[in-house]
């Protein structure tokens, strides 16, 4: 028994190490980015009503089209994103400042046990309705890599 948890914190530790970095891809040049500096930098907070929480939260982030001009130049047309529960998509329409790369919540730094340690949302919504959870199928969570796909 002690051998099965010892082998499990052992494979585990690398896992627990890299959710503390954002790897952002171009072409062959990759930037780890500290998830304690975003969070550091996150600048913009705000209360809106959590579709699958279900209640109000607060929110502290960085203005996710800001973060993308600083580390690609521009906007690229297309992201491809992967999370650290192993889902991936391409998804575009990014210049928009209305989306947030979420570093905290109700106060909190987010965590792999939270949905983070980075996600995506939007402040605005729109005539959307958070009670159609389909309505916010391009919210990403749990955020590992994201690559610029021009």
């Amino acid at each position: 028994m002690r051998l099965l948890a010892a082998f499990t914190l052992l494979f585990a530790m690398p896992v627990l190490a890299d959710s503390n970095r954002l790897l952002l891809r171009d072409g062959e040049r990759e930037i780890a980015l500290s998830v304690d500096e975003l969070r550091a930098r996150a600048d913009v907070e705000f209360r809106f009503f959590d579709p699958y929480l279900a209640e109000e939260a607060d929110i502290r982030g960085l203005v996710f089209r800001e973060l993308l001009v600083k580390h690609f130049g521009e906007v690229p047309s297309r992201l491809h994103f992967e999370a650290w529960d192993d889902y991936d998509v391409t998804l575009a329409g990014w210049d928009d400042p209305d989306w947030i790369l979420v570093t905290h919540q109700n106060g909190e730094p987010l965590t792999l046990r939270h949905r983070g340690p980075l996600r995506l949302v939007e402040r605005d919504y729109g005539d959307r309705d958070p009670a159609n959870l389909r309505n916010f199928n391009d919210w990403i969570w749990m955020i590992r890599r994201i690559e610029a796909v021009w």
